[in-house]
């Protein structure tokens, strides 16, 4: 994709970040190459690294009316 974007006289006074998502740019003013990297900053301690068990197919599932029973708000 080809941008072209003249910032003439582009002056920056102060700049707050409050957050930010999963993947992020921020850029101000001009750049020739940008060359983006991701990771994560979550602790090793917090990663749960396990093998998924044997999938188990499920059966024929009957389900049971209540035969003779009205549905009454007073019972």
């Amino acid at each position: 994709m080809n941008h072209i974007v003249h910032n003439y006289g582009l002056h920056v006074g102060n700049i707050r970040v409050t957050g930010v998502s999963g993947s992020s740019l921020f850029l101000i003013g001009d750049n020739k190459t940008v060359r983006l990297q991701s990771f994560f900053d979550t602790p090793p301690e917090s990663l749960i690294v396990r093998t998924q068990g044997p999938v188990v197919e499920e059966g024929n599932v009957s389900i049971e009316q209540n035969v003779g029973r009205k549905n009454n708000k007073n019972d």
